[in-house]
């Protein structure tokens, strides 16, 4: 066979295996969407839509793989299973042109500068892409999607609603997720501003306390137990764990045994007692008590929103 025939043939094949989708566009107020897509088929889909140059995009892979193509494939963006992406450029505009693989799920949420702008006046120097200096510049960010952000993002691509308020619904929920996005310091793993932490040392240390409550998740040590295993000053632990890790000892600790409950929840192969006893609580009610503390539902109203 002619090997130029044989490309054709390839390219044919591709073409038939990425079809044209549409996302489920909700508008939820003056220059402010959110964009959701679920592709359960076995196929990429490919979605298009325009944007103009003064709209910030925030994009969120709940399940898969998705890929930006910029310059008609010149540049290809991977967002992982889990990772989100910022863009946002005002010298140019940047359309949509994402390509979601099989069994993969996006939610985007697009909002106008001067909107958001409105919304966080008050915390320009906090978020880094709206001080004066940066202001007219583009701003590329990516990261991982938070526990509580999955959750939020869960809700708006599997939602059961009246139509008649789904506008309320997802109006609410896409200012939760933007006040979830930007509820991290930016500066918590910044060690060159901490003395403390200059001493490499230390931050081992650290590090290792962290592995040590996370492999010992359901039987943690105390605090000064841990402290003495690592060979530092229960003082110093407390100092250098929030300075690193941006948190307590035993809050960062729940934020992990919630996810790790999060997902042996949405797997299914445990029920809601096995999954409280795997991450430390000898009572499902506790169980209960502390999921629907980090995320506002229970335990078996999270697994029948999944399905």
């Amino acid at each position: 066979m002619n090997p130029n025939n044989s490309n054709l043939l390839q390219d044919k094949n591709n073409k038939k295996n990425v079809a044209k989708g549409y996302f489920e566009e909700t508008a939820v107020d003056d220059d402010f969407f959110v964009l959701a897509y679920k592709n359960d088929e076995e196929r990429v889909i490919n979605l298009e839509r325009s944007v103009q140059n003064n709209f910030i995009q925030f994009h969120f892979c709940l399940k898969g793989l998705s890929k930006f193509v910029f310059n008609e494939g010149a540049y290809i963006l991977n967002i992982l299973e889990e990772n989100s992406l910022l863009l946002y450029n005002p010298q140019k505009s940047l359309p949509i042109n994402l390509e979601i693989n099989p069994n993969s799920w996006v939610v985007s949420v697009l909002i106008s500068i001067k909107k958001f702008h409105s919304l966080f006046s008050l915390e320009a120097n906090y978020i880094s892409f709206l001080n004066e200096d940066n202001k007219e510049k583009k701003y590329y960010k990516d990261g991982e999607i938070s526990p509580s952000m999955a959750i939020v993002l869960n809700q708006l691509i599997n939602y059961n609603l009246n139509q008649s308020i789904k506008q309320l619904y997802f109006r609410g929920k896409a200012y939760e997720i933007l006040s979830l996005y930007f509820n991290r310091n930016e500066d918590t793993y910044n060690i060159e501003q901490c003395p403390f932490l200059v001493d490499e040392t230390n931050v081992t240390k650290i590090k290792k306390a962290k592995d040590i409550i996370i492999s010992r998740m359901a039987e943690p040590p105390s605090l000064q137990e841990l402290a003495d295993e690592i060979g530092l000053s229960l003082k110093k632990l407390k100092d250098g764990f929030k300075q690193i890790y941006g948190d307590s000892v035993f809050s960062f600790l729940f934020d992990y045994k919630m996810e790790v409950a999060r997902k042996l929840l949405e797997s299914g192969d445990n029920n809601v007692n096995e999954v409280g006893l795997r991450v430390g609580y000898s009572t499902s009610s506790h169980f209960i008590a502390a999921f629907k503390k980090k995320y506002g539902t229970t335990p078996k109203k999270y697994i029948m929103s999944l399905n």
